[in-house]
């Protein structure tokens, strides 16, 4: 974990072996001013970080291998074998074993993470296809790490600087859409990103706006009922305890860049919430799980298999996700500051002021 200056440990899970993970990896912690404000852990192998540098030329990248996650080296890039054995590493290819070894980073990544052996996690891309197994049948990182942790729900928070997009529903088909639209889920949903807008961004009053599910957010139930029957009285809920607005259409929420009035929007389903973001967030948006008892982030594209081993993966998503890492550790870490022992805290006030009265009548 952290050192006694507190540079955190990130752990980072590589991803598909056949994706652009490793590649935007080597990439980003070949800048060595990285290690001045982060201690890195790849979760991986030498014979895959060694293929894929190869691939870079241009690169500077070096790391040291470690054994135990508890004694990392500082200011270098470290990397934790998760695998011994050879592994066919086919660039741009969706196979089986690109997934097997994806899950099997991710896993031993987040048992770290569980086990405070690291302060927070990167994970790098995965294909939701070729990851699934008989001992994994998740739809990607979200649904996992809920259940890694045993939290009751979660939210898929996409944010870049000021533009925050949270999800009530992920990944689910069109037609299953509305049926997963409950009053329940949207409440959960607002509480989770109340929660951590305050506590992981250092926001102290949000100001959220929720989007309809339907065209021009129902009109009034003339195009569809979800709005007043379910999101109507979910907001009217939340407005006990929270500044929270809407439901508004979500095209004209966007074409008015109404999301510049809010701390951040919740959108009904992914493309909803996620087009718009893409759209307006030029390649450096990331990921964040709100609601977990840890920080996770990642880059907010997949596996790019166009392109994956041919040096062309632009690294400002990942670096992103790196740099808002470590922001949210810093804002967690803060915030326990600022709300631990008050009554200690205001002891130590009354003392400092009384030394000050003493030093002025000398």
């Amino acid at each position: 974990m952290s050192t006694p200056l507190q540079r955190p440990v990130i752990g980072i899970s590589i991803g598909d072996l056949n994706g652009i993970g490793p590649e935007l990896a080597i990439k980003t912690f070949s800048d060595n001013r990285l290690l001045e404000i982060c201690t890195p852990i790849l979760f991986a192998s030498n014979k895959l970080i060694n293929f894929y540098r190869k691939s870079i030329p241009e690169s500077t990248f070096n790391y040291q291998h470690i054994k135990d996650l508890s004694r990392p080296f500082h200011k270098q890039v470290n990397l934790f074998n998760c695998w011994e054995e050879e592994v066919a590493i086919n660039p741009g290819q969706l196979t089986d074993t690109g997934g097997f070894y994806a899950v099997k980073s991710l896993v031993a990544s987040v048992e770290a993470l569980k086990a405070k052996k690291i302060d927070a996690l990167v994970t790098a891309p995965i294909h939701k296809k070729n990851i699934q197994s008989a001992d994994f049948s998740f739809t990607g990182h979200t649904p996992y790490l809920k259940h890694a942790f045993g939290v009751k729900d979660v939210l898929m928070l996409l944010s870049s600087e000021n533009f925050r997009v949270g999800l009530v529903t992920e990944h689910l088909p069109i037609s299953e859409v509305s049926k997963n639209i409950t009053r329940e889920t949207i409440l959960s949903k607002l509480n989770i990103l109340k929660d951590s807008l305050i506590r992981d961004f250092g926001i102290d009053k949000p100001r959220i706006a929720v989007l309809g599910l339907n065209p021009h957010a129902g009109d009034e139930g003339l195009i569809g009922s979800e709005e007043e029957e379910i999101i109507k009285p979910a907001i009217k809920d939340a407005k006990h305890h929270m500044m929270v607005y809407g439901p508004y259409s979500a095209d004209a929420f966007f074409a008015r860049n109404q999301q510049q009035k809010f701390d951040a929007v919740l959108a009904m389903y992914h493309d909803q919430g996620l087009i718009p973001f893409k759209a307006l967030a030029y390649g450096e948006g990331i990921n964040f799980t709100a609601g977990l008892p840890a920080v996770r982030t990642s880059p907010d594209h997949g596996t790019a298999f166009d392109i994956a081993g041919k040096n062309k993966a632009d690294t400002g998503s990942f670096l992103a996700s790196v740099y808002g890492c470590l922001d949210i550790v810093q804002k967690k870490r803060d915030f326990a500051d600022n709300h631990k022992n008050p009554l200690k805290k205001m002891g130590s006030v009354v003392l400092a002021g009384a030394q000050d009265e003493t030093i002025e009548e000398e």
